[in-house]
């Protein structure tokens, strides 16, 4: 059979991961990705020798993170229509055992950026790096952080057919109550666009960015999930307890949260120095 792609496969298949629940960002990203081989395929029909070009063609262009990321968009549209036969597997990679350095948060830097958040006026801003930070809630929840939350001390978060409890510290209810009163926010969510949306993933990834700069922060550590990152190492250096910190964070799976924790290269380099294991000759 030739297996031909046509635009209402596709619009079918986008249908059917908004009633599989899959969020706005998820949903966008695997319709990103099926673009991507679109545009390589053309209109040529689809078989196992393309799908194994197309993964040689991204080796050329992409991190290996990246290809794995943009195959699973493009094989879920290959099983959505049956053609398990084009399917293709993604690349093995060894697991890390630290957090790449370029990419990692420190406390002070998270600092710095609030410091210029606040010289630059950027107060909403300020506001809700600090909203993410000190609760690890996902970028996907800001929206559930609400008047109603602040005044209950607690958000409950409803996505993708799973509920959670995301408890505000006292210090954040106080800087929100007066984040509320002095714009005159009544009811909903507090963090909203001029048009009255709440802010999403790609308003506040841009603004970080233009923050990195004035902070003098590396533009690779500015986007909002890396606050979710530094939350958690400092709730497990705090804690030492990875089955509380999978819970506020709402992982199901321990391994995931496992990655969070993960220390970084320097940081390894330092508990190897100490083990102090080498004997001079």
């Amino acid at each position: 059979m030739i297996k031909v792609i046509t635009e209402e496969m596709v619009e079918e298949y986008r249908k059917s991961l908004i009633d599989e629940e899959k969020s706005e960002a998820t949903v966008n990203k695997y319709m990103h990705d099926l673009g991507v081989f679109l545009n390589y395929a053309g209109a040529e029909p689809v078989d196992k020798e393309m799908m194994i070009a197309y993964k040689d063609f991204l080796l050329k262009s992409y991190l290996v993170s990246s290809i794995n990321s943009m195959l699973a968009g493009v094989n879920g549209f290959l099983k959505f229509c049956g053609w398990y036969d084009c399917v293709v597997k993604t690349i093995k990679t060894q697991k890390r055992n630290f957090r790449r350095e370029d990419r990692e948060l420190s406390r002070k830097e998270y600092e710095r950026l609030l410091a210029a958040a606040k010289a630059g006026e950027k107060m909403r801003l300020w506001h809700i790096l600090q909203t993410i930070c000190s609760t690890g809630i996902r970028i996907s929840e800001l929206r559930f952080i609400t008047v109603e939350a602040v005044r209950a001390g607690y958000a409950d978060v409803n996505m993708k057919g799973k509920n959670r409890r995301i408890i505000l510290p006292r210090k954040l209810i106080q800087l929100l109550k007066a984040y509320i009163r002095k714009n005159g926010i009544k009811k909903g969510s507090i963090f909203v666009t001029r048009g009255g949306k709440p802010v999403d993933r790609s308003n506040i990834y841009h603004e970080i960015q233009k923050l990195c700069e004035m902070a003098g922060v590396a533009s690779s550590k500015g986007f909002p999930h890396n606050l979710r990152h530094l939350f958690a190492c400092i709730y497990y250096e705090q804690e030492k307890n990875l089955a509380n910190l999978a819970d506020v964070l709402g992982h199901s799976n321990l391994n995931t949260t496992r990655i969070y924790v993960q220390c970084g290269w320097k940081k390894q380099v330092q508990i190897l120095d100490e083990m102090d294991l080498v004997v001079a000759a």
